[in-house]
């Protein structure tokens, strides 16, 4: 029996990187309960470190492959856990899965550390895009329905004057936010993917 499993016409993954998959996104589904405010940022901001796993799963398996991870553990997070009918989970996708296929896909074209690194950096600055304009659009005007807007703004402005309204939430607050997020989301990664990478690489 060919040990296949075929995602799309003219594309095939191959049944053990369908089970790494599902083992990475168990991990991720479960580090997003490991969550933690930073007090330099609004409280609302958490930072937690689930990307990790989908950012390995795209540079071990394929860019492809991490963007998956994404979608299993925010789906099982939907079905589980969610307080946001779903936005929360829409948006910590998008912004998630740019991360990482940025990352990994500069990672399969250059694959050394200096391309991990790069990759990275890339990663970081199109994680902060998307999760600028999807917090300033979707998910910020989403909250403003079930809590009031001041109070919102407030949680920024209590950590900075700038702060005075949405737009500038999501510039002083959010923007900076997911810098610092993936970074540190990256050093980790670079950090620990080659004591990880051969037991995913092994076939």
């Amino acid at each position: 029996m060919e040990n296949r499993i075929e995602l799309k016409k003219g594309g095939r993954m191959e049944t053990k990187s369908v089970v790494k998959i599902g083992m990475l996104s168990a991990i991720a589904y479960i580090i997003m309960f490991l969550e933690f405010p930073i007090p330099i940022f609004p409280a609302f901001l958490k930072l937690d470190f689930s990307d990790i796993p989908a950012l390995i799963g795209g540079f071990a398996i394929s860019p492809i492959a991490g963007v998956l991870i994404q979608l299993i553990k925010n789906l099982i997070h939907f079905i589980t856990k969610t307080s946001t009918g779903g936005v929360g989970e829409l948006g910590n996708f998008i912004v998630g899965a740019s991360y990482v296929f940025a990352a990994s896909y500069f990672y399969k074209l250059h694959h050394n550390k200096k391309g991990a690194i790069i990759g990275c950096l890339a990663g970081t600055a199109a994680m902060t895009v998307a999760g600028g304009f999807f917090n300033l659009f979707v998910l910020l005007p989403f909250y403003s329905k079930i809590m009031p807007v001041e109070a919102i703004i407030a949680m920024g402005s209590a950590i900075t004057p700038l702060i005075h309204d949405l737009p500038s939430l999501v510039l002083y607050g959010i923007v900076p936010f997911n810098i610092f997020k993936g970074i540190v989301v990256s050093i980790v990664t670079i950090l620990i993917y080659k004591k990880v990478s051969p037991v995913l690489k092994k076939r």
